[in-house]
């Protein structure tokens, strides 16, 4: 496995790019469909959030790989490369898994620690089984990037920095325009994000819950849930009006609250009351950036958030924790990886040895044709037995040292030393393991 990973995110590039490279729908299917038919990509995978978009991809030539990978983002996304390169970070082979497992764990997410991050990866690699573009490897790398991601939940407290981005965003909130609870909210939206925030707004005792949706079904079913009030998405600059605070996250490709409808909105606001507030979590925005300069609005968006981030340390020593938990999870990723690459080559060469056992037990039958059945079953189970003890202890030490940095030149000496068909390696290779998710 040569993994490749090619990306940007909050880290790497200001918010307003991350906007312009947000794909979902079509438009996502599209780029992973095109990454796999790339020359150089084996297998492809695509995870895209709100604040990061990465490309991973099984390739057998890192150059032609990273340029293929960052052309097709550019073609996808309608960013010029010249202005994506300046932003984009790559990491090859174990860098790459040691970056998933990162991300797995939040320790790269805008706010580390939070769990959403998982869910996220496991849809990732849930499209690609359903794209047909995930096999062997990328299946294995994202089944263990879930698992580390769990441990470093449930060993450490790194959770608790951070639980969501909702949170997060609301505690921002709440410290321009005073305590959540008693106030009017609008929740914008009814996917996993607004759902959460709808959750948290109930929890914090809202004064009133109502939520807004283009299905108004799932709008009814969310606010039935949580004791709101659902709302026809085509109010929504009317409830604009009568809220305190609005939580906006859809999936819509333009603004969903423009400038006039929040200027009227707060316009309407009796003088001396909290402003406000509009807390946008979507990529690419709901909520117009002009609304940072209207009198009596507070926005925080994801530029905000992003800011208030990196000048937040809590959390240190979980994330000191959890960065030891990722270090051992990548090496032994990496022993069990060159491990496992060197047993298509031990399983070809028994395959190989049992076929000359056969051949020769052939022709000893048409050499001694006399022989009774009792004695050619037992110097079968003789030649058997000598083959499979000549065989065992260097099959078993070259498994054991293929586990180390370098180990592969064990599976090539194997290789050369038997003359083994290459061909007869390569389909033990890539047969596919069955889809799960953890």
């Amino acid at each position: 496995m040569s993994l490749l990973v090619v990306g940007l995110s909050h880290r790497s590039a200001p918010v307003a790019l991350l906007e312009r490279t947000s794909l979902t729908g079509a438009a996502r299917d599209a780029l992973l469909q095109a990454m796999a038919a790339a020359a150089p990509v084996a297998e492809a995978a695509l995870l895209s959030t709100c604040n990061r978009v990465e490309l991973y991809a099984d390739v057998d030539k890192f150059h032609a790989g990273l340029e293929q990978l960052s052309g097709l983002l550019a073609e996808h996304s309608g960013v010029a490369l010249d202005e994506l390169t300046q932003h984009l970070y790559v990491h090859y082979e174990d860098r790459a898994v040691h970056h998933v497992f990162s991300v797995a764990c939040g320790l790269d997410s805008m706010v580390v620690g939070e769990g959403q991050i998982l869910g996220q990866l496991r849809d990732a690699l849930s499209l690609a089984q359903e794209q047909d573009t995930a096999g062997r490897s990328l299946n294995e790398l994202f089944q263990q990037a879930l698992r580390v991601g769990k441990r470093a939940h449930s060993e450490t407290g790194i959770d608790k920095a951070g639980q969501s981005l909702v949170t997060f965003g609301l505690e921002r909130v709440a410290l321009a325009a005073g305590p959540i609870a008693g106030k009017r909210a609008l929740v914008v939206g009814a996917g996993s994000m607004s759902s959460l925030a709808a959750a948290t707004l109930a929890r914090e005792a809202v004064a009133e819950l109502v939520i807004a949706n283009r299905t108004q079904e799932k709008a009814e079913r969310l606010a039935a849930q949580l004791g709101g009030t659902a709302l026809p998405f085509d109010q929504v600059a009317v409830a604009l009006a009568e809220a305190d605070l609005v939580v906006s996250c859809t999936g819509a490709a333009g603004i969903v609250l423009d400038t006039d409808d929040i200027r009227a909105a707060a316009a309407k606001r009796p003088p001396g009351t909290a402003p406000l507030a509009l807390l946008d979590l979507a990529m690419p925005r709901d909520v117009s950036a002009e609304a940072h300069e209207i009198d009596g609005v507070h926005l925080v968006d994801l530029e905000t958030l992003a800011e208030a981030a990196q000048r937040s340390d809590s959390g240190a020593r979980d994330v000191d924790v959890v960065r030891r938990i990722v270090g051992e999870e990548v090496e032994a990723f990496g022993a069990a990886q060159r491990a496992a690459a060197i047993t298509p080559t031990v399983v070809a060469l028994r395959a190989m040895a049992s076929e000359v056992v056969a051949a020769e037990l052939d022709r000893l039958d048409g050499r001694l044709p006399e022989l009774d059945d009792r004695t050619r079953a037992e110097l079968q189970q003789t030649v058997r037995r000598v083959v499979d003890k000549l065989l065992h202890s260097p099959t078993v030490r070259a498994k054991q040292l293929a586990a180390e940095p370098g180990g592969s030149s064990y599976a090539e000496a194997l290789r050369e030393l038997f003359d083994l068909d290459p061909a007869a390696v390569s389909s033990i290779s890539t047969a596919r393991p069955p889809r799960m998710i953890s």
